[in-house]
């Protein structure tokens, strides 16, 4: 018998569905919760939605009743419903918190029509979302508590890894540390199973994937003083787009570069495939010079040393998986990375919708992405030769998603404790040993009792 839960990860770009199983008779100090589905909402992130907040709750119907189905119909009462809203979000309710409410408030109603246990939709702060990434991550490796071969709960002397998110509209990097976190505000205390853990995080608001390619095309027009035409070193040879200003500068991320000029002028982007001009204006991008602290990212945020493994998802593994699937290169030190990024932008379009023509979309961008995550890496968090091969770029461990969706389910219904495992569970493992002792103690009297019998009946015969 299985329970289930729900998370509605509302990103800036999309929403997915998560659906969660565990064994009915869980308690709340094992490591047993696994995906069981997943469906991704159709078109883009509920912030996109301001204008028409209903649209927004409408949206998730296609997903909820996915729901219906995929959890028993007697279960669905019981079953955890939570939606988690992030950094498309969060811009949203820095602009307009009205419209931001708006948008929650149409959220909640449809939620709250399905037979589930809706437990509320909020915003997730930037530090939360980086947390509870690092704690899914870390529960799905058992580097928690695990259960051994005799059946025990057992608390693997292992260290956590570090967990870095790169999403549509923020990036996060978590991980524990034993140095002394300068800013209060980048340390979390945590007590999981009885264990005490010190965990760095920051969230760069403006610095997910989409956000980071608008600043880019507002850096392009700047620098060409508005023209008609731009051109856009990070696009590849033979490609070319004409966009209105509105769809660049309808973001807080880019609205202090706003022009003058009307947001429905329309611009043509060509592309020129100069890697070494892209590399240049993404490094503007982030700000190197100003640090208050002992040592800093970017933008003046202290981080300190990286140190350990990492295991780095969303938009990290799929830049990484373009690099090494489509253009076939590998991906172990920093310079790998540099040089497979000037590799895409040195390919022309026809080249790279010929190697992948199903990616059609995201393709122009690959160089742009794959050299900010280099910059980002290499300058912003310092990884070096040394410590680049401890990231793991991956997307699920066994069959379940890396994310911040399951860390936060985990924490409301409180599948983690703060304390160790309970006593009863260590009954379990006395009694294996006793069983166990029996055994032997009974396979050896056997032995001894045989070894007897034999000489006895030699004695006799002679």
């Amino acid at each position: 018998s299985l329970q289930y839960g729900i998370v509605l990860d509302a990103g800036s770009s999309h929403t997915a569905m998560f659906i969660y199983k565990w064994p009915a008779d869980k308690e709340n100090d094992t490591g047993v919760v696994s995906e069981h589905s997943v469906c991704d909402v159709e078109g883009p992130g509920i912030s996109s939605y301001s204008s028409n907040p209903l649209v927004a709750g409408t949206s998730l119907e296609h997903c909820l009743n996915q729901a219906l189905r995929d959890v028993p119909k007697e279960k669905h009462a019981g079953t955890p419903l939570y939606l988690g809203a992030t950094a498309g979000m969060r811009l949203l309710n820095t602009a307009d918190p009205q419209a931001s409410d708006a948008v929650l408030r149409a959220v909640a109603a449809t939620l709250k029509t399905y037979p589930f246990d809706f437990r509320g939709a909020k915003i997730l702060s930037g530090e939360e979302e980086g947390v509870f990434g690092w704690v899914t991550a870390n529960y799905l490796l058992e580097n928690f508590i695990k259960r051994g071969w005799l059946g025990e709960w057992i608390q693997p002397q292992k260290k956590t890894l570090g967990a870095m998110d790169f999403g549509g509209a923020s990036t996060q990097i978590t991980f524990e540390t034993r140095d002394t976190i300068e800013n209060p505000r980048n340390e979390v205390m945590l007590k999981l199973y009885g264990q005490a853990y010190k965990v760095y995080t920051h969230s760069f608001l403006c610095y997910g994937r989409d956000q980071v390619l608008k600043r880019l095309l507002s850096k392009f027009l700047q620098a060409e003083h508005y023209q008609e035409t731009v051109s856009h070193p990070c696009w590849p040879m033979g490609y070319n787009k004409s966009l209105l200003l509105s769809s660049i500068y309808d973001s807080p991320c880019t609205e202090k570069e706003r022009p003058s000029l009307a947001l429905n002028t329309t611009v043509t982007l060509v592309g020129t495939g100069n890697g070494n001009l892209c590399t240049l204006h993404v490094s503007k991008l982030f700000d190197f010079t100003n640090c208050s602290f002992s040592h800093c990212s970017f933008d003046g945020v202290f981080q300190p040393k990286v140190s350990g493994n990492f295991i780095a998802f969303s938009a990290f593994f799929y830049t990484v998986d373009f690099i090494q699937t489509v253009m076939g290169r590998p991906v172990h030190l920093p310079s790998d990375l540099k040089d497979a990024a000037e590799t895409i932008c040195a390919t022309s379009w026809s080249e790279l919708l010929l190697k992948a023509p199903k990616l059609e979309k995201r393709l122009p961008d690959y160089c742009a992405v794959s050299t900010f995550v280099y910059l980002l890496t290499t300058k912003g968090y310092s990884f070096n030769n040394h410590s680049f091969p401890n990231i793991s770029f991956q997307k699920k461990v066994g069959e379940t998603s890396i994310g911040w969706a399951l860390g936060y389910m985990l924490n409301l219904t409180n599948m983690i404790p703060a304390e160790k495992p309970s006593s009863h569970k260590s009954m379990l493992y006395n009694y294996w040993v006793i069983l166990i002792l029996l055994f032997v103690v009974t396979t050896l009297t056997s032995l001894v009792t045989a070894i007897c019998l034999l000489r006895h009946s030699k004695s006799s015969i002679i």
